[in-house]
């Protein structure tokens, strides 16, 4: 079992029968992710990979029964009405793999999420993924090996690189959250983190952060001030990063000197949470935390 998803997730994708959308749903249905259906207006009656295609999400219920995910690939231009129609269906976990989707239509669908209890994993995320059972997302599977240690990350390559060297030194993955890139996501640190506390596979939770914004540093005082946690450990990326230039995703930007690494590598020091200098020390600092349970 998964945080948030399982092997028994019945999943639908959006914008199925597009490039990435098509190329992705084989890589999901080798894994074992269960796909029960796939949504492109105009383009119901197809089918990709023997995946059954609709027009709305309300034909795809009616034909096929409750739908517990989405995950979405459409461009984004159109995005946030597929959010909101995801949503309006009642759908309870919504990846969203798009980029580029405007600030303001994602406080909007978040805003409108939250208030129905849903949760969305995104923008701008290689989604979630529980190794062994499922994976909703782009991440490659091969990295990722079963096991006890939560993973959230800002960063999609950088998750995938640490997920190896945590493979290398013996250690698994229970599910990893990819929080997203924008400014603005589905998911912060403080949420995810609660939601492996209450896992009882996790052991402890490696946390990737990256300059921009304050996520890390709201995570750090949160965390240190729990009677009970799990174990933290931590990478920032971006440490020589320039202030006031956009590092590859647009919520990593040093601005009139907030966000930056130092600040979130004090923060997390602060909150007795270690703070990995090189992605291969996460292990090391793994072992160090683990061996203290």
């Amino acid at each position: 079992m998964g945080v948030l998803v399982n092997k028994n997730t019945r999943v639908l994708v959006q914008g199925i029968t597009g490039r990435e959308g098509s190329f992705h749903t084989k890589l999901m249905l080798e894994y074992g992710t269960k796909i029960v259906a796939g949504v492109t207006p105009g383009k119901g009656g197809m089918n990709v990979y023997g995946v059954p295609v609709y027009d709305t999400i309300y034909e795809a219920v009616e034909n096929i029964g409750e739908i517990d995910a989405s995950i979405i690939f459409v461009p984004a231009k159109f995005a946030s009405d597929a959010v909101f129609e995801a949503i309006d269906a009642d759908i309870k976990t919504i990846v969203v793999i798009t980029e580029g989707i405007p600030v303001h239509e994602e406080l909007e669908f978040v805003r409108y999420a939250k208030k129905k209890n849903i949760t969305i994993i995104g923008p701008n995320t290689p989604g979630i993924m529980v190794p062994g059972e499922t994976k909703i997302g782009i991440m490659p599977a091969h990295v990722f090996k079963p096991g006890n240690i939560g993973l959230i990350s800002r960063s999609g390559t950088l998750t995938y690189e640490i997920a190896r060297e945590i493979g290398k030194k013996g250690y698994g993955i229970s599910t990893v959250i990819g929080l997203g890139g924008d400014p603005v996501t589905g998911l912060n640190f403080i949420e995810a983190y609660d939601l492996f506390a209450k896992d009882p596979i996790t052991k402890a939770v490696v946390l990737i952060g990256e300059i921009g914004g304050d996520a890390e540093e709201r995570f750090a005082k949160y965390y240190a001030e729990l009677p009970v946690k799990k174990p933290v450990v931590a990478y920032i990326a971006g440490k020589t990063a320039p202030p006031g230039k956009r590092m590859g995703h647009a919520g990593a930007i040093i601005s009139m000197g907030m966000g930056d690494y130092r600040s979130k590598k004090q923060a997390l020091l602060k909150a007795n949470i270690p703070v990995a200098e090189k992605p291969s020390d996460i292990p090391i600092l793994l072992s160090s935390v683990l061996e203290k349970l």
